[in-house]
């Protein structure tokens, strides 16, 4: 995700200083719009897998929760008073 991230930006660096004048949309608008649509592409993907990783977080944040309240609740079943008198 960070070279991904790093990409864009170089992307857009690159489209708005030294390649502005290849980008021309007067001139060369295939290339115009190739090339920021390449950037768009690479940006979207970042940020689409970065909510693929917050979810993938959840989900093991959720997992880990579960695990440790059915812990908690064995324990708690284990240190429950019992009768212990013989009558």
């Amino acid at each position: 995700m960070f070279v991904l991230l790093l990409a864009a930006l170089i992307f857009l660096f690159a489209g708005s200083t030294f390649l502005q004048s290849s980008l021309n949309p007067r001139e060369h608008p295939v290339w115009f719009i190739f090339y920021w649509f390449v950037c768009g592409w690479v940006t979207l993907t970042a940020m689409l897998l970065a909510l693929f990783d917050v979810l993938v977080i959840r989900a093991q944040a959720r997992k880990a929760a579960k695990a440790l309240r059915g812990e908690l609740s064995a324990t708690e079943k284990s240190d429950s008073p019992r009768s212990t008198t013989d009558e």
